[in-house]
């Protein structure tokens, strides 16, 4: 079809067009959210791409994307990806006026890529496709409709025989109905989804935990230093940090979850629905998590007191040996309900450490973004080489063998906690009054523990600072160190030593492969506020 030529001072038709693009992508989009509740959310189209793109994501603008934006990156990525639809959309329909079947091959286009995104993702089945495609089609079809429409001459009034290049008025009912239409079509994505949703709140909100066999003891006296600025001991659950690659996270139904375990070594495969496994001994264990994207006095580390199953203990039940004892494999991975894997060396999920299959956190069931209704949690290890959330299988096989997730993206396959600590007061460029100053942090060595704290003004010598009580060596520790400050701008560097009597580095290196280091330096402004 030949694009209608416009007749003079007739208004050009590129604007309707790009209205014809938004509202197909439009209903295009809202069709396939509906879709997508039938097969899963990950396969929506905005998160199937979003998911693409965080896969193929080189990890160094992952790291600047989390520096950056924080907990905000995936809102951003998600915005952006909108964004880049639009304006696509609007050049599709601008085309489509003038050539309409590229216009609609672009169409459909888009929607094989989100299929293609779709099923890349993790846990993939054909089902993913089916949304995208729908959508695709949906997109072409109503663009093909306001697109003809458009086009369509009507007679020019006061000019016998002359015409209008389009006819508005019926172009804009179309584009009336077929967005109301949309609309409807996404509220009825959105209200089954949350359906779904409110069965997994439900199931939740249901949930009574059992009390611990072993109960964590009261935290010492001393632990929690009543410091202006300081980190509080125990993280409130809303402030912990959370860092992983679900744009949309998993709202997991209680009471259709299930845990396969099988694997290399695993004598008697075990399946555990959750009622089973709060059936057996839990344990309570305070426990400092740290994600091995944390810079050198960055935020994402907590500490919060969790309540599960030993992992060991399962472990053994189904028959398996750690490699030191003669067993086949060196590697657990674990594999969550949205396709992600992290692999753990199965020897330190077996040493007597507390790693844990963990149902509660702080004194309630796990939150949805923290892995609500099962996740791991190992003493010592960074959180993308133990702390699987969402957990739904665990399977023993070796290192040689297979590569979890971000072990493909160039992370190393083994990752112990360093040794770190951290000002939290005074803040960075922040402003004090000259006289004593109470400088004070959080250090962390999981499994290890801290032993020692110092502290340095301007390249000077090293002070001690003085440490809160400790609990255990799987929590972070707090410390103070009194300082009189003289005025002038001064540089605070803090560092710790840990249980075996190591000493954090100050050579700085990044975050890539197995997590950074340095001091942590704190530059403030002395003077009277």
């Amino acid at each position: 079809m030949e694009p209608v030529e416009r007749t003079r001072g007739a208004r050009p038709l590129w604007p309707a067009g790009a209205v014809c693009g938004l509202v197909s992508a439009f209903a295009g989009l809202a069709v396939a959210s509906l879709a997508a509740v039938a097969v899963r959310p990950e396969s929506a189209p905005l998160t199937a791409v979003g998911g693409a793109v965080v896969d193929r994501t080189p990890a160094a603008v992952k790291e600047w994307a989390i520096r950056t934006f924080g907990t905000s990156d995936k809102p951003v990525l998600t915005l952006g990806i909108t964004v880049v639809l639009a304006v696509l959309a609007a050049a599709t329909g601008v085309l489509a006026v003038h050539r309409l079947r590229t216009g609609l091959a672009l169409a459909g286009a888009v929607g094989v890529l989100g299929a293609v995104a779709a099923l890349g993702r993790p846990e993939a089945s054909w089902r993913d496709a089916l949304p995208s495609l729908a959508g695709g089609a949906v997109a072409a079809g109503v663009l093909y409709l306001l697109v003809t429409t458009l086009r369509r001459p009507r007679p020019a009034p006061g000019r016998p025989g002359g015409t209008w290049p389009m006819d508005r008025r019926g172009f804009g009912r179309i584009v009336t109905a077929t967005v109301a239409a949309s609309a409807v079509a996404g509220l009825a994505g959105r209200r089954l989804g949350a359906h779904g949703s409110a069965r997994a709140t439900a199931s939740r909100a249901d949930l009574v935990l059992p009390p611990p066999a072993v109960p964590a003891p009261p935290v010492p006296a001393g632990a929690d230093l009543p410091i202006p600025g300081l980190s509080p001991f125990i993280t409130p659950t809303g402030d912990f940090y959370r860092v992983d690659t679900a744009l949309v996270v998993p709202r997991v139904d209680a009471g259709t979850w299930r845990l396969t375990l099988r694997g290399d070594g695993v004598a008697r495969p075990l399946s555990l629905d959750l009622r089973t496994l709060l059936a057996r001994p839990l344990v309570e264990h305070d426990v400092t998590l740290t994600c091995v994207s944390n810079e050198v006095g960055g935020p994402y580390a907590g500490n919060a007191r969790w309540l599960g199953v030993r992992l060991a203990d399962l472990l053994r039940e189904a028959g398996v040996r750690p490699p030191s004892e003669g067993g086949p494999a060196d590697q657990l991975v674990a594999r969550s309900v949205d396709g992600m894997t992290i692999g753990t060396p199965v020897e330190a999920v077996m040493d007597g450490r507390d790693a844990l299959l963990a149902v509660g956190m702080n004194g309630a069931p796990l939150p949805f973004a923290h892995g609500f209704p099962v996740r791991m949690v190992v003493p010592g290890l960074y959180g993308y080489v133990s702390a699987c959330k969402w957990l739904t299988e665990l399977r023993l096989t070796t290192f040689a063998a297979y590569d979890a997730y971000w072990v493909r993206r160039s992370w190393a396959q083994q990752a112990v906690v360093k040794t770190q600590s951290r000002i939290d007061t005074p803040r960075p460029f922040g402003r004090v009054s000259p006289g004593r100053v109470m400088v004070a942090g959080v250090a962390w060595a999981q499994h290890r523990g801290i032993s020692r704290v110092e502290v340095r003004v301007d390249d000077g010598p090293w002070s001690p600072a003085r440490l809160a009580a400790a609990d255990g060596v799987d929590t972070w520790r707090q410390w103070v160190w009194p300082w009189d400050a003289v005025p002038g701008g001064h540089t605070l560097q803090v560092r710790a030593t840990d249980g075996s009597g190591r000493t954090q580095t100050g050579t700085r290196s990044g975050t890539l492969p197995d997590g950074a280091t340095g001091w942590h330096t704190v530059t403030v402004d002395v003077r009277p506020l």
